[in-house]
């Protein structure tokens, strides 16, 4: 499947979007999960790619200096949000940085499926969709951000990465 637009659905894992999760992004999380499955249809539907961008992260990594360990390889956290369950056709790209492009082959991929476009949904704003919007921008990718499909646990963060997406990345951003 390849189309000229792909859609990343950024860490909806349990870890950040169940209220048992060790990383829980709060209500404003849970908040955006129709809004993102109605995202992933719609790019089904239309035979657009959908790639799930998803932390994974091995004991003692060093992220976990400033975050609690989180999305560990092989943990209930890690996987993902069942009411956003990938499909056959969809693909997943597992991280351990910030960024879906960072260590890992979503270049590769999207370049393979003739990817010009890629519109982000996900958690955190202003952390994990923040930091792959700038890796994408950087590899000349327009972006679009729909303020509806993302979150974060720090609204006023939430707000800054919105302008910064826009202002300074050039990202286009849906209110």
């Amino acid at each position: 499947m390849e189309g000229d637009e792909a859609l990343l659905v950024v860490d909806m894992l349990y870890d950040f979007v169940d209220p048992n999760g060790v990383l829980y992004c709060g209500k404003a999380s849970s908040s955006i999960v129709p809004f993102v499955k109605e995202e992933i249809e719609r790019h089904r539907d239309a035979r657009r790619p959908v790639i799930y961008i998803c932390d994974r992260h091995r004991n003692g990594d060093p992220e976990f200096e400033l975050f609690p360990p989180h999305c560990i390889a092989g943990s209930r956290g890690a996987e993902i949000y069942e009411p956003l369950a990938p499909g056959p056709e969809d693909h997943i790209v597992y991280k351990r940085r910030y960024s879906g492009f960072f260590g890992t082959d979503l270049d590769l991929l999207l370049r393979e499926l003739k990817i010009a476009k890629i519109r982000i949904v996900g958690v955190c704003t202003n952390i994990c969709v923040l930091y792959t919007a700038s890796d994408a921008r950087m590899r000349g990718y327009e972006v679009l951000v729909d303020s509806r499909g993302v979150a974060s646990f720090d609204e006023e963060a939430h707000s800054w990465a919105i302008k910064e997406m826009e202002r300074t990345l050039g990202v286009k951003v849906v209110k």
